[in-house]
């Protein structure tokens, strides 16, 4: 499972990639979580708006930071 996590570096983008990495870690994806903060990259991902969240290549959640249960529950989707 590929997760991404969007974010420049500001306060809601650093709980956001926490959080992600604590949900991964429940599930036992510890290595999975991949932070992605040039900007350029983003762009290529079509984001919009930070922080954000892809699994496995498709935008999951934009411009807001998910807590640790929802994350898990997007990651149990996928």
């Amino acid at each position: 499972m590929k997760i991404q996590v969007y974010g420049t570096g500001c306060a809601p983008c650093k709980v956001m990639l926490a959080n992600t990495q604590a949900a991964a870690r429940q599930l036992g994806l510890t290595d999975a979580v991949q932070h992605v903060s040039r900007i350029q990259d983003m762009l290529e991902a079509g984001i919009t708006g930070t922080p954000a969240l892809a699994i496995n290549g498709e935008i999951k959640v934009m411009g807001q930071a998910l807590d640790v249960p929802a994350i898990v529950a997007l990651l149990q989707q996928a």
